[in-house]
């Protein structure tokens, strides 16, 4: 078990500059940390970050490694969960099929909507068996060319405001 004092410092340290580190900057300053304590360091910075003795460890190879991953990187290429698209292939082509039914837009112009909300596609992609969230949701459909957008005039028939908006100035003139 870590001293406690050791691990006290160690916590006053880290929740100073937490708000400044990103993924990499965390593990790095928690490998420097267990470094420079020795013997039991990444025991003692592990208890006192809440951070995983692996993710200290890949810290310190990272800093004793001859060829040191590029500043603009989190983490080398490859790393990290898999795109949605790489497990599920046919996520783009079920949304398609959502949309298609209800999609608007002139079939000559490149500007396409649909006038259902992410929810409901989210909601009808669910019950369809796709674990998708409305962030990614919303990225395919940029990528198929939709917008999220809808009519302005959302109120249709005779009881709309703006219904007879451009009639009235012609009355006047004849």
């Amino acid at each position: 078990m870590p001293d406690a004092k050791t691990v006290a410092t160690i916590r006053e340290k880290y929740l100073a500059l937490l708000n400044d580190l990103d993924e990499r900057g965390r593990r790095r300053w928690a490998a420097t940390e267990a470094i420079a304590i020795g013997h039991g360091g990444i025991t003692a910075v592990a208890h006192a970050t809440g951070l995983s003795d692996r993710t200290i460890r890949n810290g310190i190879k990272e800093l004793r490694s001859p060829s040191p991953l590029v500043s603009t990187r989190q983490r080398r290429v490859g790393g990290g969960r898999k795109r949605l698209e790489h497990h599920n292939q046919t996520l783009h082509r079920a949304v398609e099929e959502l949309i298609e039914p209800t999609e608007r837009g002139d079939p000559q112009s490149p500007l396409r909507w649909t006038c259902k909300s992410l929810t409901n596609l989210q909601s009808e992609l669910r019950e369809q068996g796709y674990r998708v969230g409305r962030t990614k949701l919303s990225k395919v459909l940029k990528e198929l060319g939709y917008s999220l957008q809808g009519n302005r005039k959302t109120r249709e028939g005779k009881d709309h405001p703006d219904r007879d908006e451009q009639f009235k100035d012609r009355k006047s003139v004849v």
